[in-house]
């Protein structure tokens, strides 16, 4: 998930690219805007309309439209790269504050991160794609498969683990989750991991039962180390858009969600909900994820995702 300037100008054209569908529709919106009026306020309002329809929200578009609005010039003519280049300045603050990779305290050994999301967000893949990166690093790290509904799950993690090197603790299909947990946890401090990573089963936000046993796992492994997990990842599927803040809100109120990872940015034309989360929960964004490749995870950068989302900004 890291490397030099070579890697960093690969991953900003597979983010360009994975962001087209998102930065098409509203580069789009803003051209058809240009074409029917001069710059004036009611330039702003239709600007506004077009940021609400990319899925930016009606707050965050409102609030990006007042910051460009101040520095807006209504009397002469806006070219459409300026008007993007301006638009992406504003999005760029918005999502600084949030653009945090997750740090790891090397005093907690080891340093456990639960990994939690509706059905199909990518968890267990972005275990796998998080695990390589800590071991290229000279990491040793445990994953658990949490996982026990779907014994695909499990099969999953264990190829990841052989395919980076890491140790993975399963159990069979159908298990106690928590239980496995809790083993988990024991047999990465007895091999000295330094990174626990514990996967859990996707359930859906809005069935209680499966929520509550989720809270469960939490509350058990605390038995073994008060403190954990140091860092709850909730995974989101870009392409669900404005459904994703309701997954937000009922994961929090389980567990205590640190930090976004956002992915399959690159099925999606929807991306301007990263915007919308960032101003909304003010959590940080860990990652993003454009593709199925271990590198196609990266560090959330504001200012590439804010240049890349508008489109064809210098």
């Amino acid at each position: 998930m890291m490397g030099g300037n070579e890697k960093k100008s690969g991953w900003f054209s597979r983010l360009q690219a994975g962001l087209k569908r998102s930065s098409t529709k509203l580069g789009e919106g803003i051209s058809d805007v240009l074409t029917k009026r001069r710059p004036d306020r009611g330039m702003v309002e239709d600007l506004e309309d077009v940021l609400i329809a990319a899925d930016l929200g009606p707050s965050m578009a409102s609030r990006v439209i007042k910051d460009f609005e101040k520095n807006a010039r209504f009397d002469k003519d806006v070219s459409e790269a300026e008007l993007k280049k301006a638009l992406a300045a504003q999005i760029e603050k918005v999502l600084e504050p949030v653009a945090h990779p997750l740090d790891i305290d090397f005093s907690r050994k080891p340093f456990v991160i639960l990994v939690v999301g509706v059905n199909g967000t990518g968890k267990t893949t972005t275990i796998g794609k998080f695990a390589q990166s800590y071991i290229d690093h000279g990491l040793k790290v445990t994953l658990a498969a949490g996982d026990t509904f779907r014994a695909a799950a499990i099969s999953q993690l264990k190829i990841w683990g052989e395919r980076v090197g890491a140790t993975v603790v399963a159990g069979e299909s159908g298990g106690d989750a928590a239980a496995l947990a809790y083993r988990a946890l024991e047999e990465a401090r007895a091999n000295q991991s330094d990174i626990l990573m514990i996967d859990t089963a996707g359930r859906l936000h809005n069935r209680n039962d499966l929520m509550q046993e989720l809270a469960k796992v939490a509350r058990v492994i605390k038995k073994l180390d008060p403190d954990a997990p140091h860092a709850t990842l909730l995974t989101l599927d870009a392409t669900t858009g404005q459904n994703a803040h309701a997954q937000v809100e009922a994961f929090q109120s389980m567990v205590n969600v640190t930090g976004l990872v956002l992915t399959k940015l690159d099925g999606s034309a929807k991306g301007g909900v990263v915007v919308a989360l960032a101003d909304r929960f003010k959590l940080p964004i860990y990652a993003v994820g454009v593709g199925e490749q271990a590198d196609d995870l990266q560090p959330f950068l504001a200012g590439e995702f804010a240049k890349a989302l508008v489109g064809n900004v210098e």
